[in-house]
């Protein structure tokens, strides 16, 4: 039996709002508290968990840019004369990105979602690599780079095997007492609430589905580790969506040519701009302060929120919505979810959340970057104490990052 085993949790879209109320893991993981998070969608918040920085610093933000020199889409072009009654079916989508992705190599999440092909090749996708992998950040290390570099023994989940598939393999891990660290990740509630919204019967049914995998995680890892440092933790909530908004409409009316004019991506909740004249930059700009549903989000804000880019490669301007309204029709899709994330980290319904056995957590760990400082603790603390070693930093107090990290 090992002395230390640090297990890290992560239930995508597990949000503050839906488990405050909710008794979900308070028998194995007591404390908790709401986490801010990163403006964005899971694109920019797993790379923020993972590496500790913001997006303005990582570099991995949303999808899909402007950039036609590197776009590896070219040859998509000739599927616009292909009638979009089967292009658009979204059964079809999922075929060709699987298809797409194996010939490009990519090794992250890639979903070609409801980019027009005639517009493709206008665009390059930012997520090439895995941000679960040793060097898998566009800018940067994560995690991984820091376990690998330092010989810590780890587990982390493999996101295209399944949820049961996943915890089977840390399960095996544990049982051979060779892991100093595990990274368990769970996408399904995401996609679940995508579907039912946050107020259906099935999402705390999914919720018990987990507490008891949890318990069964906990029981093995109990019977291999003294100490099991829990962590079920996520990247932020969910919304429900009641008001529709058909932007892109009304940006078409304004007479301007895609890509000569101006090139867009309409992301469900926000839709990010480039701009090729004054004449378009000025008309899309005056349109959207026009529209109540959102806003203008200006330089200041963005930096803020760690999300402001000098380079405007992510996009010139960024218009976001208010909570609980969706672009309908947009890039990510022609019809309508119940509900929805990326809205401003402040909205209620956008907070993440932490549960832990651990009482010691420092009050400054308050966003969800601010995991990559319990990971790196808890790993130095468990691979030192494993190995007989005297613990590099103390059991209440995160370790202060190296200068890489």
């Amino acid at each position: 039996m090992k002395p230390i085993l640090p297990l890290f949790v992560f239930i995508d879209a597990c949000g503050w709002e839906i488990i405050q109320q909710d008794p979900f893991v308070r028998d194995v993981a007591p404390h908790r508290r709401p986490l801010t998070s990163v403006f964005g969608y899971s694109s920019a918040c797993i790379p923020s968990i993972l590496s500790g920085r913001y997006p303005g610093e990582h570099r991995n933000w949303s999808y899909f840019v402007y950039d036609p020199k590197r776009s590896p889409f070219r040859k998509l072009r000739a599927l616009q004369w292909i009638p979009a009654a089967l292009t658009g079916r979204r059964r079809v989508r999922r075929w060709l990105s699987k298809y797409v992705k194996m010939r490009l190599k990519f090794k992250g999440y890639f979903d070609l979602y409801n980019i027009p092909f005639r517009y493709i090749s206008l665009f390059d996708f930012t997520e090439k690599k895995s941000p679960l992998q040793p060097g898998g950040m566009n800018e940067g290390p994560n995690i991984f780079d820091f376990l690998q570099e330092r010989a810590i023994p780890y587990h982390v989940s493999q996101p295209a095997a399944g949820e049961e598939p996943n915890l089977t393999a840390l399960l095996k891990d544990i049982r051979q007492e060779e892991i100093d660290f595990a990274f368990l990740y769970w996408p399904e509630l995401d996609g679940l609430m995508h579907r039912v919204g946050n107020n259906s019967k099935e999402v705390p049914a999914k919720l018990r589905s987990y507490e008891e995998k949890i318990a069964r995680l906990m029981a093995v890892a109990r019977e291999h580790y003294e100490e099991v440092r829990l962590y079920v933790f996520s990247d932020h909530g969910m919304a429900n969506c009641d008001q529709h908004l058909d932007l892109r409409s009304r940006i078409d009316a304004l007479g301007f040519k895609m890509g000569e004019d101006y090139a867009v991506v309409y992301d469900s909740t926000m839709a990010r701009f480039w701009f090729f004249n004054d004449q378009a930059e000025r008309a899309i700009t005056e349109c959207l302060e026009e529209v109540p549903e959102g806003e203008i989000l200006s330089d200041a804000e963005l930096k803020q929120l760690g999300t402001f880019f000098p380079d405007r490669y992510f996009g010139e301007l960024i218009f976001l919505l208010q909570e609980g309204t969706l672009i309908v029709p947009s890039h990510m899709g022609e019809r309508p979810i119940r509900a929805m994330h990326g809205f401003h980290p402040d909205a209620p319904h956008s907070y993440a959340a932490l549960m832990t056995n651990q009482p010691d957590v420092p009050a400054e760990i308050s966003a969800i970057p601010d995991m990559f400082k319990l990971m790196i603790r808890d790993a130095t603390l468990a691979h030192a104490v494993n190995r007989g070693s005297k613990p590099a930093v103390t059991a209440t107090s995160p370790q202060r990052e190296p200068a890489n990290y």
